[in-house]
């Protein structure tokens, strides 16, 4: 984003975990448990990384830290800030997270700002860029929502859609100005109208974001919509489809990108078939 160099300051991440029933199971046993009562599960560990302006020398590694957020692990990425007022993240993505991965829309003519890398062993059975608002410049960049469905490749059943996005500055932070509400307004209706598109569908639906918002909560204001974080603008949320999949939180952690100080954000659930 066009920015001013202090905004980031602002934007330092909170550590709050959601304490409902599906958040609490986090707190029962560690992240890296297995054994019978694991039977079933599939571990799904999902990162939210803005890489960041300020210090530009610092992305490589960023990017490479967050390939490598969860030791022994291949996480889901939605990814803020690609190719917004600089180049090469690209290369840097598709250089260290390799072959064992696909990044949808990052090198989509219009999208390019919030890909999502996807990791083998799951596989890419739809995917759709979905216009959010045109940009206002010099303020903001056009916006997009990313979506991606996926699929285990050992298991067809075992199938969710992961939302990726990025709100603009400015509207509910930072200057706080009521003339950018409109758009992002429109973005949180175009958001919430896409969950709840794959909700009817029966899917789960997990997002991740760059919400530029303290205070938001849910994209579509149901109560079966959980959080993750409940802090900071960096969010991973996820509502639940009809039953046939499920999914568990089991951990958080974050990952220091030392770009700018805009922390990257990490959910390890476990999803297995209902």
């Amino acid at each position: 984003m066009s920015g001013q160099l202090s905004r980031r300051q602002a934007l330092l991440l909170g550590g709050g975990v959601a304490v409902g029933a599906a958040a609490a199971v986090a707190g029962v046993q560690s992240a890296s448990a297995a054994g019978p009562a694991a039977a079933g599960w599939v571990r799904l560990p999902i990162i939210t990384a803005n890489v960041g302006r300020k210090h530009l020398d610092a992305r490589e590694a960023a990017i490479r830290d967050v390939r490598h957020g969860v030791a022994g692990e291949r996480p889901f990425v939605g990814w803020q800030e690609i190719r917004e007022g600089d180049k090469g993240e690209p290369g840097m993505i598709e250089k260290h997270f390799g072959d064992a991965y696909r990044t949808a829309f990052l090198r989509n003519e219009r999208s390019f700002r919030v890909p999502i890398s996807v990791p083998k062993p799951w596989q890419i059975v739809d995917s759709k860029p979905v216009f959010a608002h045109g940009g206002i410049k010099p303020v903001t960049p056009p916006r997009w929502l990313n979506e991606v469905v996926v699929r285990h490749e050992s298991n067809p059943a075992l199938e969710f859609v992961l939302l990726n996005t990025h709100y603009l500055f400015g509207a509910y932070n930072g200057a706080m100005r009521p003339d950018l509400r409109d758009e992002y307004d429109h973005h949180h209706d175009v958001h919430r109208n896409r969950v709840l598109h794959h909700h009817r569908k029966g899917r789960l639906v997990i997002w991740t974001a760059d919400t530029n918002h303290h205070g938001y909560t849910t994209a579509t204001g149901r109560q079966a919509e959980k959080q993750v974080f409940r802090e900071g603008v960096d969010r991973i949320n996820w509502l639940p489809g009809n039953g046939a999949v499920r999914l568990q939180l089991r951990g958080t952690k974050s990952i220091d990108m030392r770009v700018d100080g805009h922390n990257a954000r990490v959910a390890i659930f476990r999803i297995r078939l209902g």
